[in-house]
């Protein structure tokens, strides 16, 4: 049975906020930057091709996240 080492669940809680941080800073970024709102866009107009960027976006940074972490 392995020993519960408090260093590594504090060390995945900060690298996981960090990474929400980041995250939401990026698609912060992503509304400003762009001269349309993206949630309208994605939302109320139904834009699947604006909302397929977005995921990519989404799983791109998710995996240079990941990445970091290891």
């Amino acid at each position: 049975m392995e020993i519960f080492h408090l260093s590594g669940a504090l060390s995945a809680l900060i690298y996981a906020g960090l990474g929400i941080t980041v995250f939401f800073l990026v698609l912060t970024i992503i509304e400003v930057v762009t001269k349309y709102s993206v949630n309208t866009k994605i939302t109320q107009e139904g834009n699947v091709a604006l909302a397929i960027v977005l995921g990519a976006i989404i799983l791109s940074l998710g995996m240079i996240i990941s990445a970091a972490i290891r």
